[in-house]
């Protein structure tokens, strides 16, 4: 079941990312942020084990941008189309906002790419969306994909769940 996440789901996001920072997958967000940026998350929680195993934001930066982030799921579970799932609320959000464009910034830009999102050059992204760069680890020499995805006014999902089209 995908979700808006509550307080109670703070920590268990917290754990997610620090998985992925910790293999340098994705930069991980202190607790305070997580509770500060909190009505920013969805959540996946699986419903026969009550229990989040993932996690995305849609963070506004602008009246007509966006960025997805923070997108993490449990090993265990990956590859089920949750992190498909995901991202599809963030974009669905982020179209009932009237957003004209979403980014991300990431180290699987195959991924991305599936849902409409094109590479970018870094520098052609505001200012502002930097605040988070200077707290990473790898700053300034940023490795991660730029990629921006245009909305015009909304844009269809794919109709067959992009999991299905997944190689085995």
């Amino acid at each position: 079941m995908i979700r808006k996440a509550t307080i109670q789901d703070v920590k268990t996001i917290y754990g997610l990312l620090q998985i992925f920072g910790k293999q340098g997958d994705l930069l991980p967000r202190p607790l305070t942020r997580i509770y500060d940026h909190l009505r920013d998350f969805w959540v996946y929680e699986d419903e026969a084990e009550m229990k989040v195993r993932g996690c995305c934001a849609l963070q506004f930066c602008w009246e007509d941008l966006a960025e997805v982030r923070s997108l993490a799921v449990h090993p265990e579970v990956q590859r089920a189309g949750i992190g498909e799932k995901l991202v599809m609320a963030a974009i669905e959000e982020a179209i009932s906002y009237d957003i004209k464009k979403l980014f991300t910034l990431t180290y699987r830009p195959d991924f991305f790419s599936r849902f409409g999102f094109f590479r970018i050059d870094r520098t052609d992204l505001p200012l502002k969306i930097w605040g988070d760069c200077l707290l990473c680890v790898k700053f300034p020499d940023c490795d991660e994909t730029a990629m921006m995805r245009e909305l015009n006014g909304g844009m269809s999902l794919p109709e067959t769940p992009l999991s299905d089209q997944l190689p085995e």
